[in-house]
């Protein structure tokens, strides 16, 4: 007898190899014929596989046994091509396999043409009738064969037809989800959308305050309170079509040893925990604080207090599972491996010092005259700005780090076009290399009252250069509040300086009216409480972020507030926390469609230029005509990423997903220069580009 289907959604369900045991009834194949869907006998074994790593050629997956024998055939296998291998069945078929079968090749088998992915969810089907045998994958006939029958046994031999499925409790690693016996045949596609089952996996390009060296390891500042960083990480917890799977179920980290897989321990009763986590600006044992998934996603912010030099310079893994009893291998997720170092404090103090401002006259007059993002909610002359990097193959030099696409810059001349795409990459030294060589964290980042224009020591710029989006913001918070427009402008100045770019120069400007509109207007949500609630907080974000953005005519749809939710972690009620989350993101959105350009995009719904709020896998499932098939190539469609948010420098940008001429999904940073794009519209622009050739959504 099979199990019990597993509950949509649920998180039960899941067997491992050795734990299954299937019984099947040979009399229900009977009368089948050649299998027609349209009557006579036959059944269908539907399941979900995931193999380790560890399974090798020509291993047994399930064994068939007949009542009261003790020998156990292959059912389904692995060739020595690690292809699937679907064998015939006992007191049913001619061809079944015999006691000195082996190899299984040289008998009648069903085979796939292609190799058994491993480490990967893979659907099985398997049609049988007296006659025929057939093998799905992933929903698609891949084989077929015709089978002589053997006659019927005798009624009074009441074990004549049955057979028992079992797994391989040996030498293969191996789970199975949703098994089920169905008594029709035609089915299997259906058993394969309707339920399929989850994996837990790192978001990388999501990570922040974390170096990578050029051997791959993470580089992690730890140690004690004052010299540790705080370090960010996404999970993922999707379903096998790669869709975000909400299910009520929460992830905790944990850290360990990357050579066998040990919990680190603490090293003495009094100690720190060796992971914490940051809670509502407290910290806590990482393994005490579980993170509840929402819409498919988990974002921890952690430190390390064990120093690897404390623990024989042994790496670490970061280290996440679901709060089951029983552990899977595609529930879990591990980083790669760290190690955590220390930094030295800085010998001399961090206040700012005395300088004659660099700020320009204009930038001072237009953020004082509120041509930035004043009260009124009108866009400043200051626009953000990027490293260019064109996405013609022969304006950039392609390079690869940690398996993501990133591109080195190469001269353009002034007639280039301005319109460039630029792809993010988890290395990037603008946030992600935010503890190479950091000043320690127990300095004073405060700006003073004063009445000349002062900027900032060169340690404390140099230490805002290298730190990470956390640190950045709350410097930021601390030093908006006592200094005033001209020496934020001063300090974006001498940042530029320092990291030789412009990326961060926006922020750092807009940060001061960004805090003062965010304060005002939870103000205004909470009524003077600690929380407010969700249904009446929306009227007044999509207000103010109608306000913002110019947008006369196109709000925020009930999917935008569902992404907006997301990312402030709330359900029904929100707090200060979770507010600045959601408002750190939507202004710097707000912000980049009340620029000409892109608010015309945005105002366009016929067709559709730029999406409403969707996340990286939302977009990608709407470039795929079905679930194993993308659209035409160079389709495309405008977003905003999701997981960056002030004062990251990306944040308020578009990115362009699209299908490359590969065949595959890409994703680029749009970056744009308006003083030199005035010839043509934006989509003209858009279009121009070769990879570029048509909208993925062509009506609202």
């Amino acid at each position: 007898m099979a199990p019990a289907p597993a509950e949509p959604g649920g998180m039960d369900g899941y067997l491992g190899l050795r734990d299954v045991l299937v019984d099947l009834d040979l009399g229900a194949a009977r009368g089948g014929g050649d299998g027609g869907t349209g009557g006579g006998g036959g059944f269908t074994v539907c399941f979900w596989l995931y193999l380790s790593g560890s399974a090798g050629p020509s291993s047994v997956i399930l064994h068939q046994i007949t009542a009261g024998g003790d020998n156990k055939l292959p059912f389904l296998a692995l060739s020595e091509g690690n292809k699937l291998l679907l064998l015939p069945l006992l007191r049913l078929h001619k061809e079944a396999p015999g006691t000195s079968s082996y190899p299984w090749t040289d008998t009648t088998n069903i085979s796939d043409a292609n190799e058994c992915p491993l480490e990967k969810w893979i659907h099985i089907g398997c049609e049988v009738t007296e006659n025929v045998m057939r093998l799905h994958i992933d929903g698609d006939l891949v084989a077929d064969a015709h089978l002589c029958s053997i006659p019927s046994e005798p009624a009074n031999q009441d074990d004549a037809y049955q057979i028992c499925l079992v797994g391989n409790s040996d030498k293969v690693e191996g789970y199975v989800y949703n098994i089920q016996v169905l008594s029709m045949l035609g089915t299997v596609h259906e058993q394969y959308t309707e339920n399929p089952p989850s994996k837990l996996s790192i978001e990388y390009s999501c990570c922040d305050g974390i170096e990578v060296g050029d051997d791959g390891i993470w580089c992690i500042v730890g140690g004690k309170a004052s010299c540790r960083r705080n370090f960010i990480m996404e999970v993922v917890l999707t379903n096998a079509f790669g869709e975000p799977v909400n299910k009520d179920t929460q992830i905790v980290a944990s850290l360990v040893y990357a050579d066998n897989g040990a919990v680190v321990e603490k090293s003495r009763d009094d100690a720190e925990p060796p992971l914490l986590i940051a809670f509502e600006g407290l910290e806590y044992p990482a393994k005490s604080r579980p993170l509840p998934i929402l819409r498919g996603r988990a974002l921890f912010k952690l430190k390390i207090s064990q120093l690897s030099s404390k623990c024989d310079n042994k790496l670490f893994h970061i280290y996440f599972s679901t709060l089951h009893a029983q552990k899977y291998p595609f529930l879990e997720a591990s980083s790669k491996p760290v190690c955590c170092i220390s930094r030295g404090r800085p010998n001399r103090p961090m206040g700012p010092r005395k300088r004659t401002s660099s700020a320009t006259v204009g930038e001072i007059q237009s953020v004082n005259n509120h041509q930035g993002f004043g009260r009124d909610g009108k866009v400043n002359a200051c626009s953000q700005s990027h490293d260019l990097v064109c996405l013609h193959p022969s304006k950039f030099l392609k390079v690869e780090v940690d398996g993501i696409e990133t591109h080195k810059m190469v001269p353009q001349s002034e007639q280039d076009r301005k319109m460039v795409l630029e792809t993010p990459s988890v290395t990037r030294t603008d946030s992600t290399a935010s503890d190479s060589d950091s000043i320690d964290g127990g300095s004073s980042w405060s700006g003073s009252d004063r009445d000349e224009v002062e900027t900032f020591s060169d340690a404390m710029v140099f230490r805002y250069c290298l730190e990470g989006t956390c640190e950045r913001s709350t410097f930021l918070k601390d030093a908006a509040s006592s200094i005033n427009v001209d020496d934020l402008i001063a300090l974006a100045n001498q940042v530029s300086l320092y990291s030789g770019c412009s990326h961060h120069r926006n922020q750092i400007i807009i940060s001061k009216q960004l805090l003062e509109e965010g304060a005002d207007t939870w103000s205004i949500i909470s009524k003077n409480k600690e929380r407010a609630l969700w249904s009446s907080a929306v009227p007044e974000i999509v207000a103010k972020f109608m306000d913002i953005s110019r947008s006369a005519n196109r709000g925020l749809s009930e999917q935008d507030l569902e992404v907006l939710r997301g990312i402030a972690g709330c359900v029904d009620d929100l707090g200060r926390g979770e507010f600045d989350r959601l408002w750190y993101w939507l202004y710097l959105v707000a912000a980049s469609l009340s620029k000409d350009k892109i608010n015309n995009l945005w105002a366009r719904t016929e067709p559709v230029w730029i999406e409403g709020f969707i996340t990286k896998v939302e977009a990608e499932n709407a470039l795929r005509s079905s679930r194993e098939l993308l659209r035409k190539l160079g389709t495309f469609i405008l977003r905003f990423p999701t997981t960056r948010s002030w004062p990251h420098p990306d944040a308020g940008s578009l990115v362009v997903t699209y299908v490359g001429s590969d065949n595959s999904i890409h994703h680029r940073l749009l970056s744009l220069d308006f003083s030199a794009a005035r010839a043509g519209s934006l989509q003209d622009l858009l279009l121009q580009e070769p990879e570029l050739l048509q909208l993925g959504r062509q009506a609202h």
